[in-house]
């Protein structure tokens, strides 16, 4: 099978970067309104790190799922 020309390459780089990021944000949100505590203002305003660890351990791990479904769909 014949590689795809590049345009087509960069197109399908652009739209799964943006759906992967699109879906990063949305499962932050959802995770903001199950969660009791406001992320926000623990992170920024309280300083709290374990909350500020357990938010970023969050973003990899969805980013590692995200990306293992998109593989997965190529």
């Amino acid at each position: 099978m014949p590689a795809a020309p590049l345009a087509r390459q960069l197109l399908d780089f652009t739209l799964f970067g943006l759906c992967g990021i699109v879906l990063l944000i949305v499962g932050y949100y959802l995770w903001e309104l199950v969660t009791p505590y406001n992320l926000r203002r623990e992170i920024h305003e309280n300083k709290n790190m374990a909350v500020a660890v357990v938010a970023g351990a969050l973003v990899i791990g969805m980013g590692v799922v995200i990306a293992g479904a998109i593989v997965a769909v190529r």
